[in-house]
């Protein structure tokens, strides 16, 4: 899956996994991160990124909070730009799109749960829904509307096309929002916090739905969370970011097993004001 200082480049499947993704054997790789690194003014987000993801698997990025997840993954989608090294989707190196028509083309192939669900308000749930497909397919209204209406089933709200997002609940809207996002059939699903602000038994729900979806469509999913226990529910592979670096990467066992403090204390969810000495490398202080 990737290349980071403690593992050689790899692609796995955690035992509970019923469908292992593509490995490097097997495909080449759908995203490719080289040497990647990004600043904003003097802060550096980024040092040099070098990951692989391969089709069909669930990738994970782990980090604390203004850890560079975020900005990792907007950059598939020209939310963000490389500082230096390069970015590869699909064949497509993305320093070559220059405008958003050069864009549009790979942006209807990815789908995007943002952290808030940000839903329109003032829209109907089918309108939400039915939003991208107006905007992008040439499709007559019946055809529009039997698209939303699968959509929703797939999410497990059949039938709810005319509540208004004001009428559901955080776990509902973040379903909706995931129907937006699938609508057009995407091959990449970039999800950002999917479980924020849910209660645990809402979590445990948005995880299956998550794991459902993948398998459903052989999407390749990459998931933005700090959230421990449902990472290991949905990863196929773990991606840990610290200080702008990837300190760790591989399977779920990797991550269990790891010796490197950092990852432990962040794994336990302790403090690590005793750490602060540290590589987060090497985990040799």
């Amino acid at each position: 899956m990737l290349s980071s200082p403690n593992s050689s480049s790899s692609s796995g499947v955690s035992a509970a996994k019923e469908t292992p993704p593509a490995t490097a054997g097997e495909a080449p790789a759908l995203i490719v991160y080289q040497d990647v690194s990004k600043s904003f003014d003097d802060r550096v987000v980024l040092k040099g990124i070098n990951l692989k993801i391969f089709p069909g698997e669930t990738v994970v990025i782990l980090g604390r909070s203004g850890s560079g997840k975020t900005v990792l993954t907007s950059m598939l989608v020209g939310l963000n730009t490389p500082d230096e090294g390069s970015i590869t989707v699909m064949g497509i190196k993305l320093q070559d799109l220059k405008t958003e028509q050069d864009w549009k083309e790979l942006r209807l192939k990815t789908g995007y749960l943002f952290q808030g669900s940000a839903l329109y308000d003032s829209m109907t749930v089918g309108e939400n829904v039915a939003f991208p497909i107006r905007e992008h397919l040439k499709l007559s209204e019946s055809e529009i509307g039997q698209r939303v209406a699968e959509k929703l089933a797939l999410v497990g709200l059949a039938g709810i096309e005319w509540k208004m997002p004001a009428e559901l609940s955080g776990g509902m809207r973040k379903r909706v929002a995931l129907a937006r996002a699938i609508a057009l059939d995407p091959d990449i699903m970039l999800f950002d916090e999917p479980t924020t602000g849910l209660d645990p038994v809402l979590t445990a729900s948005i995880d299956q739905l998550i794991i459902e979806t993948q398998k459903r469509f052989q999407m390749t999913c990459v998931v933005i969370s700090h959230d421990i226990q449902s990472v290991f529910r949905i990863a196929h592979n773990i991606v840990m970011l610290h200080e702008g670096r990837i300190i760790e990467g591989g399977p779920p066992e990797v991550f269990r097993q790891s010796s490197n403090p950092v990852i432990q204390n962040f794994l336990a969810g302790r403090p690590s004001n005793d750490i602060l000495k540290t590589d987060p490398v090497t985990g040799v202080s």
